[in-house]
């Protein structure tokens, strides 16, 4: 059955008063997305470099995760997590696999993820009275109040006080901080091995071998935060595999599921037991349609050598964008790991993101000035470089009528 879409401007008013308006939004309303390509109501089309906040990284629709759901949707949608399921325990075993080898606990999002983490590193370590966490400044663990606050940026705790007790923030690579911060009470330390929303930021070289050394002299879980990193964003599986650094245990979503809801926490077989039965749970975690998309999601990424095609975009925008660093005096750094791009202004970047809307490119800015790119790692080269070229006139044009102004 054909169905006529609102306009974007009746979209908006819907919105208006019927959402709740916690999202700042552009007033564009999306109907239907295909590879690294969306369109809005009114026919307009869009190449899209971030695509669902990264949860899409095989672009918009992928053919295997649509096929493998629709099947899906005529067998079993949803049972209790009381009974067993064949998929679970394949995609259990599917991670574990490109992993190191540990368990899995699903869920439905980075937060939840975040939060099981937190809960196992407290269950972890009560027989010796430890509940504290040590994280990083600049870090992102997700929006409940634990993760909130295990997020070490104050604009995220405004109003929401008393915060959840049990977390101390060292500065991002400093491992002297990190180290005093530990105590008799300390069970984990978190971290994020790439900072995403943070803006794209890489630990200094050697960082995180040293905070799995401090972890195993003060007997402490390392938690690697991969909600962002995780599934091929990287150029690997897991952004821990370049670093050559294994975590205690790895928080999975955003691309898991190949665009669908779902989360995961891999941890070892041996610390996974102090995740005792009625200590956690969640009722959607694992269930069947995630799980196969998911399956799907591999899958493809393997038969399509897509973790090599990761690596090679990110040549392709490290190249394109520091040579517009030597051209622009608005792009202080670039910043690059697969596909996963940061590409640092002198100026806000608000702004640069409605201008390449304009143009029919969507982006996102993140600590206000840090053009941040999520990739489909199934982009072409082509399309990578249609997005640098908006990009670049963009903030060409930028520059020239800064300049225009101060003279």
């Amino acid at each position: 059955m054909s169905h006529k879409h609102l306009s974007s401007a009746e979209t908006v008013k819907l919105f208006q008063q019927y959402v709740v308006p916690n999202y700042g939004r552009y007033p564009v309303s999306l109907v239907r997305g295909e590879g690294a390509y969306v369109w809005d109501t009114e026919g307009n089309r869009y190449l899209d470099l971030f695509c669902g906040w990264g949860c899409n990284l095989l672009g918009h629709c992928p053919p295997e995760v649509v096929e493998a759901v629709r099947e899906q949707l005529g067998l079993l949608i949803h049972v209790p997590n009381t009974w067993h399921t064949e998929l679970q325990g394949l995609w259990a075993k599917a991670l574990s696999e490109r992993s190191f080898g540990g368990q899995a606990f699903f869920c439905n999002s980075g937060a939840e993820a975040n939060e099981a983490a937190i809960k196992l590193a407290r269950l972890h370590g009560a027989p010796r009275r430890r509940y504290k966490i040590v994280t990083f400044e600049g870090g992102f663990h997700g929006r409940t109040l634990a993760t909130t606050t295990a997020t070490a940026q104050p604009k995220y705790h405004e109003d929401l006080g008393p915060l959840m007790a049990g977390f101390a923030y060292a500065p991002f690579g400093d491992l002297d901080a990190a180290t005093r911060l530990i105590d008799d009470e300390t069970a984990a330390l978190m971290i994020e091995p790439i900072q995403g929303e943070g803006g794209i930021r890489l630990p200094p070289e050697g960082f995180l071998a040293a905070l799995r050394e401090l972890a195993d002299r003060h007997e402490l879980l390392l938690i690697f935060d991969e909600v962002q990193t995780g599934c091929g964003r990287t150029g690997d599986w897991f952004a821990y595999q370049r670093f050559d650094v294994v975590p205690d245990v790895m928080t999975l979503s955003k691309a898991l599921c190949g665009g669908l809801v779902g989360g995961a926490m891999l941890t070892s077989a041996e610390t996974a037991k102090s995740l005792r039965p009625g200590m956690h749970a969640c009722t959607f975690g694992g269930n069947p349609i995630a799980a196969r998309a998911s399956l799907a999601f591999i899958e493809a990424v393997e038969r399509d050598n897509l973790l090599e095609n990761a690596r090679r975009l990110g040549e392709v925008f490290r190249s394109r964008f520091e040579q517009l660093r030597g051209e622009c005096d608005l792009v202080r750094d670039v910043r690059v790991r697969g596909a996963m791009v940061g590409l640092e202004l002198s100026i806000e970047g608000a702004e640069t993101v409605r201008s390449c809307l304009e143009r029919k490119l969507l982006v996102n800015c993140t600590q206000r000035t840090v053009i941040r790119l999520l990739p489909p790692i199934n982009l072409s080269e082509e399309q990578a470089h249609e997005g640098c070229d908006i990009i670049a006139e963009v903030l060409k044009t930028q520059a020239d009528n800064s300049a225009g102004g101060e003279g």
